[in-house]
């Protein structure tokens, strides 16, 4: 054999083994973009989440006494219509960063007298597990983007009377 047609196929199986090798290298950077954008879409969640929590305190903050300090819908956070004044806790409905839908799951307040926060209605495990703000220390213990639930603290939307009823030194309920 001519030496020209020998080295034909070792060409050949070069060929082969440089493309596996672009295949792996392209497989692990769209492994490493989408945990990024994961990352990137818990960050944004968890920012969106401290805008729902401020604002079920302001709602609650603000109810003049005797009535409910939690609103009914999310729509009342946007505009509380309990005041002459336009007053807003919160400057619009977010989108869910996971799931891009601007649809979230609802906290019902204690006595099912309105909302007290929400949670992400995506599926999956979080991959941040740690080094959460204070306010959401117990999503280290997460083991579903569900179990992140924004909303104001018990005490925050209690009622003076509420908490009178409650046996000296009992804990809120979560």
């Amino acid at each position: 054999m001519p030496p020209a047609m020998s080295q034909g196929g070792f060409t050949y199986v070069g060929a082969l083994i440089a493309t596996a090798i672009v295949g792996i290298l392209s497989l692990c950077s769209l492994q490493t973009g989408s945990a990024l954008q994961r990352r990137a879409s818990e960050a944004d969640l968890l920012a969106i989440g401290n805008e729902f929590r401020s604002a079920f305190v302001s709602y609650a903050m603000a109810t003049p006494g005797g009535q409910s300090r939690t609103p009914a819908t999310l729509e009342a956070l946007l505009k509380d219509s309990r005041f002459p004044n336009v007053t807003r806790h919160l400057r619009r409905i977010y989108a869910d960063p996971l799931t891009g839908a601007a649809t979230w799951g609802l906290i019902p307040a204690p006595g099912g007298q309105g909302i007290m926060g929400v949670y992400s209605l995506a599926g999956g495990t979080p991959l941040k597990t740690g080094h959460f703000p204070i306010a959401f220390g117990d999503f280290d213990r997460a083991v579903s983007y569900a179990e992140w639930k924004f909303m104001a603290p018990l005490h925050v939307i209690e009622t003076a009377s509420a908490a009178a009823k409650r046996p000296f030194g009992a804990v809120p309920p979560r």
